[in-house]
């Protein structure tokens, strides 16, 4: 069954990736009248979400954000499929890394990264960045149900020197890469929720205190990485940008959670800037006190 879904998914998959962009993005606006206007794709779930996290709103603007995020939601999953085509020129054309410099000068500095970055904008394009690095780029990634996509995923992602590991692959790896002298930048997307028996910390994120993966916090400390943070924009229709922000070169001398809550402060940054680019399809307060 499973080959059976991925062999009637993938023609249409590899047709949106080789669409012109004008073509491709008609496509995406059609898309959005049905998962928004006739299917309702998970309403309620992104109008509690907003409801919960931006209650200074009124409803009516809430509904404008609510729009606007599944135009963009559209967009972000058709741009996903678009990967499989499109050329290191034409990404690098559309996802802008602002201080590439940066990556320059932490390599210089001899010692592994952990980036942290959000379900937001574009995570997916973020992978352009592992073009500038010397360092080898790992992306910790949760492994896809369907066998055939996953390969796909990975092969998708190889194309920027992206290592993909599943997440209880990666102390291992981050362990044998120190043991061998292999720097590398670790990517972890850290602002989802985690299982119940996998609570560790509660904080406040959008006013509400709620569990946050510790992860990241608990491998920089362990190996004593870098830890930088990845501001991705949406600058307008199919073009991103991204900004390396520093949180700490010295991890060990920061108190336990006080890294994981600098990453949330700055999620919640990017989400009152332009709230509509978050990824409010997913339950992220369903666990609250």
């Amino acid at each position: 069954m499973q080959f059976l879904v991925y062999i009637i998914a993938y023609p249409f998959l590899w047709l949106v990736s080789i669409l012109p962009f004008p073509i491709f993005y008609a496509l995406s606006d059609v898309i959005y009248f049905l998962i928004y206007h006739i299917i309702g794709y998970r309403k309620k779930t992104v109008r509690n979400n907003l409801a919960l996290a931006l209650p200074h709103l009124s409803e009516a603007e809430r509904r404008v954000i609510e729009k606007k995020f599944y135009q963009h939601f559209c967009d972000m999953f058709l741009e996903m499929a678009k990967t499989m085509t499109i050329s290191e020129e034409e990404i690098n054309k559309r996802f802008v890394i602002t201080n590439p410099e940066l990556v320059t000068e932490y390599e210089q500095k001899g010692k592994s990264i952990m980036l942290l970055a959000s379900h937001y904008a574009s995570w997916e394009w973020l992978l352009a960045l592992n073009k500038k690095l010397s360092f080898q780029g790992v992306g910790v990634y949760k492994k896809l149900a369907n066998k055939y996509f996953d390969k796909l995923v990975i092969d998708i992602r190889s194309k920027y020197n992206t290592k993909l590991v599943v997440t209880r692959e990666t102390i291992p790896l981050i362990a044998n890469n120190q043991r061998k002298g292999i720097l590398s930048m670790y990517g972890m997307a850290s602002d989802q929720s985690p299982k119940n028996d996998r609570i560790i910390h509660w904080g406040n994120f959008m006013g509400i205190d709620v569990p946050v993966h510790t992860g990241a916090e608990v491998l920089a400390k362990k190996y004593d990485l870098t830890v930088l943070f990845a501001k991705v924009e949406k600058v307008k229709r199919g073009y991103y940008q991204a900004t390396l922000i520093p949180l700490t070169d010295d991890p060990k001398s920061i108190p336990n959670f006080e890294i994981t809550n600098m990453f949330i402060k700055e999620v919640e940054k990017q989400i009152h800037e332009a709230p509509e680019y978050y990824f409010w399809t997913h339950k992220r307060w369903k666990h609250s006190r």
